[in-house]
């Protein structure tokens, strides 16, 4: 099928959208050629988003805010951006026990364009307003559009209604915000966040290292917003949900090595008195009283594990 075209605004000037030199000859290279070009502009992403710490940093501080109140952390973008926006928010369940509710991945044209385009949907800026709906979007959310390329009409007009309904508004992207076009409503993102990692090695293929960059962003913002939140003690995954039997084990070894006499049996015991809960545990084991005392010590300690055992061994 022919698509609908029609005129479009020449995004040329746009980093994610120029020619890389150094990869100019990439059809006439063999096959090891090839790979060692990506590699090597692989290697310059991980400085691309250290350069951005200072504008990821803000956006944490308020997301961090936000969730002391009641508030959600939700993602949104196209194609790759916004699957990545998914896959981080699925992640955050399973790995630091918060509610589902607490990071919300929405797909661009909905689940079935994760696995299949759904054409047209990020050109309709409307497209997000079912899901505010249902979110109830308000003061105390954080929206984080996903934009690579930055002009996306879906995630500028998600943008736009999320600062509406008084969330406050991020955008993760590989260009400069001075050089999107000025009809975009620029004056409701409250937190840029540009990763600049240049031209890709096929040109405006952002899955590359567009892609990389969003995917390591979207770690950091949902990692460090949930140790700030008093999720991690120490470098340990306290609150992980232990649902197979690789997660058993690792609260097990944790449990065992805060308390290097305790059995795997007995480690096992008090996690079971505990529901699963690892934090719990720790706890129960490190002050020697029952579950019942445990919860009650951590919700005097907004659920840190610090304040009641000092640091970790």
């Amino acid at each position: 099928m022919i698509p609908n075209l029609k005129p479009s605004e020449d995004r040329g000037h746009l980093l994610t959208e120029q020619r890389l030199e150094a990869a100019a000859r990439l059809d006439t290279l063999s096959t090891s050629e090839v790979l060692q070009v990506i590699n090597d502009q692989d290697a310059t992403v991980a400085l691309a988003v250290r350069q951005a710490i200072p504008q990821i940093t803000q956006l944490v501080d308020r997301i961090v805010e936000g969730h002391k109140q009641g508030g959600s952390l939700v993602y949104s973008g196209a194609g790759t951006s916004g699957r990545l926006g998914v896959l981080d928010a699925s992640e955050c369940p399973p790995t630091f026990h918060c509610n589902p509710n607490d990071v919300i991945g929405i797909m661009c044209g909905g689940d079935t364009a994760l696995r299949v385009a759904v054409e047209g949907a990020e050109d309709d800026p409307d497209e997000i307003l079912p899901h505010f709906d249902r979110l109830n979007l308000g003061e105390h959310d954080t929206f984080v559009g996903i934009a690579a390329g930055g002009t996306t009409p879906y995630v500028w007009g998600a943008i736009e209604h999320a600062k509406a309904r008084g969330a406050a508004t991020g955008l993760v992207s590989c260009v400069t915000i001075d050089s999107l076009p000025s009809d975009l409503p620029l004056e409701k993102l409250d937190f840029p966040v540009e990763v600049l990692v240049g031209p890709e090695v096929v040109t405006g293929s952002t899955r590359m290292k567009a892609g990389t960059a969003t995917k390591l962003a979207l770690n950091m913002i949902t990692t460090a917003t949930m140790v700030r939140l008093g999720k991690v003690w120490g470098n340990l995954m306290i609150d992980l949900q232990i649902k197979n039997a690789k997660l058993v084990d690792r609260a097990i070894r944790i449990l065992r090595g805060q308390n290097p006499d305790m059995t795997r049996d007995k480690a096992l015991e008090i996690l079971h008195a505990a529901h699963g809960r690892v934090k719990l545990a720790l706890v129960m084991a490190g002050c020697d009283i029952d579950a019942e005392k445990a919860q009650h010590l951590l919700e005097e300690n907004a659920g840190r594990v610090r304040p009641l055992l000092g640091d970790p061994k």
